[in-house]
């Protein structure tokens, strides 16, 4: 019974010790290296600089693999295929046929929604509406309305892209 109330106390004291040593002066050495295990001067004879103001968490990572120095899973799409997976030119066609449906079905979505806001901005000067008593939030609204226009015109501009990129139509 003794003998564990000394390890309880010689564990207590273990870890009291090892906090009391993370609780220590934390140094950022050059090359971004922060620790906690250094004395003043050595601290100094290394140009490492004192970390004040916050706590400092330090996350120690796994060092790679020395003879790997490429990715472990390689992405799907870089791997070759097996020649029976390739998929036929009339079912290639087919997919292309319904992205192009869909994207060009989305492109009239957008500029349907671009000259919605257009008509609402009016060059600029939208109508005031009468929860708009306060001039800055007119104002507020018109930014808005400005940067909608913008992202929708970006959006139109990356569908158009994407139609330029599959290959043309066919019947």
């Amino acid at each position: 019974m003794r003998c564990l109330a000394v390890s309880a106390v010689a564990v207590a004291l273990a870890t009291a010790a090892g906090a009391a040593l993370a609780q220590g002066q934390v140094y950022r050495c050059p090359g971004n290296h922060f620790t906690n295990a250094l004395t003043p001067k050595e601290a100094e004879s290394r140009g490492c600089r004192p970390v004040e103001g916050g706590n400092v968490t330090v996350v120690q990572s796994r060092a790679p693999n020395a003879g790997a120095s490429a990715p472990a899973k390689a992405p799907a799409a870089a791997a070759p295929r097996p020649a029976d997976s390739k998929v036929s030119p009339g079912v290639q066609q087919e997919r292309d046929n319904e992205a192009r449906r869909i994207l060009e079905a989305e492109l009239r979505k957008e500029e349907e929604q671009l000259a919605a806001l257009k008509k609402e901005y009016n060059n600029g000067e939208p109508e005031r509406r009468g929860d708009e008593r306060n001039y800055q939030k007119y104002l507020d609204r018109v930014s808005e309305l400005k940067a909608g226009i913008a992202r929708k015109e970006s959006d139109i501009a990356a569908i158009k892209r994407e139609l330029a990129k599959l290959p043309p139509p066919s019947n």
